[in-house]
């Protein structure tokens, strides 16, 4: 099988790492704007070849779209309208999937497209960053999957399993509010603490000595590329502004008991917070 990679950073590149060697694939055409990340994609070994998208989509039997989620809605149609009438599959890695499934959702090859988010990544990007058993034993949402031709599911979910993937099943308007949630909030929070951290550090140039393992694990994702990031926020603004309003609100109800000294209030409400050890083992 031949498989077009969009895209060759830290998803694209792992993806092609573990497909490669489990033998889900035997030829890898790379598509990449970044010159510096094409040629390093080559140097490693992470594709084959590159080509220009056209080129790339009409040599390949599944494409993958692995580029930032403001790209992969105004690149889909186009290349729906190449691969209609055609086996060929195209399957996406973006966060979020609403703005996408809406710009396809009447194209008469809807069908071929299969929408996947894998829940995995680390705080690098680019080629270089792209390492082995990335996705091992994490969650696949396959969104909208009554959307896609059988076929083309089962080619995608035949990926997911060669890539020891977990799959889970929901529409889109579910996934975006889901990662709203679980993903993209804690980017935001990352993002706003290594700001206060980098505004203090002006003035006492010795704050970050103290930082210990606590920090380091809630600012790990402020290292994550705006490219990426900023894209994803925007496209999934309507729930994030939700989840941060609700964020807000908890962060002035702490500030509110720790300026009255409310040690029984900060007990209660940290108590509650407790309660997600139920759900995160």
């Amino acid at each position: 099988m031949t498989i077009a990679i969009v895209g060759i950073g830290l998803i694209g590149g792992s993806l092609m790492i573990d497909l490669r060697k489990r033998g889900f694939t035997d030829r890898i055409i790379g598509v990449e704007s970044n010159l510096q990340h094409s040629n390093i994609a080559q140097l490693c070994g992470l594709v084959d070849e590159t080509d220009s998208l056209e080129n790339a989509v009409d040599r390949s039997d599944l494409i993958i779209l692995s580029t930032p989620v403001n790209t992969i809605w105004k690149m889909l149609p186009g290349i729906l309208d190449r691969i209609d009438g055609t086996s060929k599959v195209v399957t996406d890695m973006g966060s979020t999937k609403g703005k996408i499934g809406r710009v396809v959702k009447n194209h008469p090859a809807r069908g071929r497209y299969v929408a996947v988010h894998p829940m995995a990544r680390t705080e690098f990007s680019g080629p270089l960053a792209a390492i082995g058993k990335l996705f091992d034993y994490k969650n696949a949402i396959i969104c909208d999957p009554e959307l896609s031709d059988r076929d083309a599911l089962g080619l995608a979910e035949e990926m997911l399993d060669v890539l020891n993937m977990k799959k889970v099943y929901m529409n889109s308007r579910d996934h975006d509010v889901h990662v709203a949630y679980v993903s993209h909030i804690s980017h935001i929070t990352s993002f706003s603490l290594a700001l206060s951290v980098l505004d203090k550090e002006k003035e006492e140039k010795n704050i970050t000595t103290l930082a210990g393992g606590g920090f380091e694990s809630t600012v790990r994702l402020a290292k994550s590329s705006s490219e990426t990031w900023a894209p994803i926020f925007l496209e999934n603004s309507k729930y994030i502004i939700e989840v941060l309003d609700n964020y807000i609100e908890k962060m002035n109800l702490f500030r509110k008991l720790i300026k009255e000294n409310d040690m029984e209030g900060l007990k209660g409400l940290m108590e509650e917070a407790n309660k997600i050890k139920k759900i995160l083992h």
